[in-house]
């Protein structure tokens, strides 16, 4: 038993870390494995591989992200900081080298071979980015006089200019929303708003008029009969044949014929063989977290750690979205994986890196009457 008495680290951090997010995240990874487990066999099965090659691997991957997530749960502000401006340089030379290096799927190169692992550097790209965009605006809130904004939008431009060459819009609409949160949180002017949303928009339509598989998407979501919108149809026949309660552990058969059921449509699959009712709580277990996070990063004084906390639970919360917007149809098609709970290594121990952050960021702040009661007379007297 973790008695308060003592003041050792693994003390501090139980009694003061939000044991009830890090028990949601949990719940994440446990639907994780079981999702795994129902949307996995007939892909690998597809591609020749063992039918449970997916599934091994995702359980493989679940040791290092949750040493990560506690690992990362236990830094203080300032080593939080120093860890993000490291992962940030690493992070952005390799953004910047896929163009050059990364292997190319779909038209795209997002990937880097390095050790016989394929590790997709954006993803770790964002939380740093958050960080140290965190970073600026505070400074910024506490010495009007340094350039922090205009610090904040060249880290921006420039992480923007990299993903647009991979090219990967969804990431670059990622960054751009949680910058513009941040932004409006430290205290944006009308001017901005307008402007930013401005630039969006010419750079919206530049990406549809330029790009032909951008053309395609929005032209499928918007009229479905102009091109092929398969894979959308099947996951949204996944909700109707699930129903409320599903069909059942392996009995649903859209999983078979949707290519990537392990990972942009794991969603759709647990419609299926689990029901909307497993879809409902995965949705409020997002909620959760989001919420939770939100309340605990707005109660705490400090400008750095009220940014950070709030942008990371922006991040994840987008993310979640966008996931789920694209199984049920309400937002063009977008490879995004549903955090936690879709097959990948790099979006793991990202997800992990990001919220074992806002673990750190959201703890209570260590009492002398909360961490050893017998302490509390001596210090009041004192």
């Amino acid at each position: 038993m973790i008695s308060r008495a003592h003041r050792t680290p693994f003390g501090e951090w139980w009694w003061t870390v939000d044991r009830l997010t890090l028990a949601a995240i949990g719940a994440l990874m446990l639907a994780g494995v079981v999702l795994s487990l129902a949307a996995s066999p007939p892909v690998a099965g597809r591609l020749g591989l063992d039918p449970f090659y997916f599934v091994n691997r995702h359980i493989l991957f679940l040791f290092p992200t949750i040493a990560v997530l506690l690992g990362v749960s236990f830094l203080n502000p300032r080593q939080i900081r120093r860890l993000s401006l490291l992962v940030f340089a690493i992070s952005l030379i390799m953004v910047a080298s896929t163009p050059y290096f990364g292997a190319e799927i779909k038209g795209a190169r997002r990937w880097l071979v390095l050790f016989g692992v394929n590790i997709q550097p954006s993803e770790f790209l964002k939380p740093a980015f958050v960080i140290l965009t965190a970073w600026l605006f505070a400074e910024s809130a506490r010495n009007p006089d340094m350039p922090a904004n205009t610090l904040s939008l060249a880290l921006l431009l420039a992480v923007v200019a990299l993903l647009v060459v991979q090219p990967d819009f969804g990431q670059t609409m990622l960054v751009v929303l949680v910058w513009s949160a941040l932004f409006f949180m430290a205290g944006m002017r009308l001017v901005w708003v307008f402007g930013i949303a401005g630039v969006a928009g010419i750079g919206l339509l530049g990406a549809y008029f330029t790009l032909p598989h951008v053309t395609r998407r929005i032209q499928r979501f918007l009229d479905p009969a102009s091109g092929d919108t398969f894979n959308i149809d099947l996951a949204n026949e996944s909700f109707l044949r699930g129903g409320w309660f599903g069909r059942g552990p392996g009995e649903g058969t859209v999983k078979r014929m949707l290519p990537e059921s392990h990972t942009d449509f794991v969603f759709a699959v647990a419609a299926e063989e689990f029901g909307i009712a497993l879809c409902l709580v995965l949705a409020l277990l997002f909620a959760f977290i989001v919420i939770r996070s939100l309340l605990r990063a707005m109660g705490n004084d400090d400008p750095f750690t009220r940014f950070a906390a709030a942008g990371l639970t922006i991040l994840f919360a987008t993310q979640s979205a966008i996931n789920m917007a694209v199984n049920l149809h309400l937002i063009p098609a977008k490879g995004m994986t549903l955090p936690f709970i879709s097959y990948g290594g790099s979006s793991m121990l990202s997800l992990a890196y990001a919220m074992g952050m806002l673990l750190a960021l959201t703890r209570e702040q260590p009492r002398a009457a909360m961490l050893a009661p017998e302490l509390a007379p001596a210090a009041s007297a004192a």
